[in-house]
């Protein structure tokens, strides 16, 4: 089975699968040499079915080793179009880029289309278990995940789990089986919160909120303090923060300031002047080297 989608102009599909480390974490799978995504999709009234997205003439293929309904096909389409931001209208953004000498690869390169989750929940959960820890460590925790509670593909791989799957488990489940640390709370009542309708998340993609009252409520939700709220932004098109943490403020001092650590502030002034953009901006100023000597993902 394969399904034909179009893309925008300035859609970059290696930048946009490579822009930050969700293409890394199951059920995601990214293949670099051939630069070939794959995903494990829910569908309804049946078990999930693993996909493949590549490039195409024109667009993208998605592949699927199955046969699907025309409802099915159509659903795993609006996924991979909510997934690699193919609505999102980025013209502004290279715009307010466009006349920095630093800045203006950007648009020419089409950086700036963040990969996410099919659901607000597993962006959240997953940034959840990037806090406070290594890579190795939020890996860990979201294989954890997958393995133990996620839906079989008719090819062995599993789906992320519902909020009802995560919320029928204990909290011992998150600390001894995941190893969730002081985590494994935050899961639980995440979890427990969205199952049973108290608190929508899928809603942040389209509140007419302004950015300051949406971060409110999203840290609301314990576990998510600033840094995972402006990612999460991020992830729902609103790029207002920066998102500061240890890794970004070394390679800020690396590349922007000859190598001597600088302050928060002096970051947020170096980014000011790309107002709303400026969070979208400093991620691809940082990333920008992530694909150099790669040539598949040239050519």
């Amino acid at each position: 089975m394969q399904i034909k989608i179009s893309t925008p102009r300035s859609f970059n599909f290696v930048r946009t699968v490579f822009s930050h480390g969700w293409s890394e974490l199951v059920p995601f799978e990214l293949d670099q040499k051939k630069w070939r995504l794959l995903r494990v999709i829910d569908l309804p009234a049946r078990p999930p079915v693993s996909i493949t997205i590549c490039r195409a003439k024109g667009g993208l293929r998605i592949e699927a080793g199955e046969e699907l309904n025309e409802a099915q096909e159509a659903a795993i389409a609006k996924a991979v179009r909510h997934m690699l931001r193919l609505d999102d209208d980025l013209k502004p953004f290279y715009a307010a880029v466009g006349g920095s000498e630093n800045f203006e690869w950007i648009a020419r390169e089409g950086a700036g289309r963040l990969l996410r989750a099919p659901t607000v929940f597993e962006d959240l959960v997953k940034m959840i278990c990037t806090t406070n820890c290594s890579w190795a460590l939020t890996d860990k925790m979201v294989n954890a995940l997958v393995r133990l509670l996620g839906s079989e593909t008719p090819d062995g791989r599993r789906s992320f789990p519902s909020p009802e799957a995560m919320a029928a488990m204990p909290v011992a489940f998150y600390s001894n089986e995941v190893r969730a640390g002081y985590r494994a709370g935050y899961l639980k009542e995440l979890a427990d919160q969205i199952a049973s309708g108290a608190v929508d998340v899928e809603g942040w993609l389209t509140t007419e909120l302004a950015t300051p009252e949406l971060k409110r409520e999203m840290k609301k939700i314990k576990g998510v303090g600033d840094y995972a709220a402006e990612n999460v932004l991020r992830l729902v098109g609103r790029y207002d923060g920066l998102a500061l943490d240890s890794w970004i403020r070394s390679k800020f001092s690396r590349t922007r300031n000859k190598g001597r650590t600088a302050s928060d502030k002096k970051i947020e002034r170096y980014y000011s002047s790309f107002g709303e953009w400026r969070g979208l901006a400093l991620w691809c100023d940082m990333t920008r080297d992530w694909l150099d000597g790669n040539k598949a993902a040239a050519s």
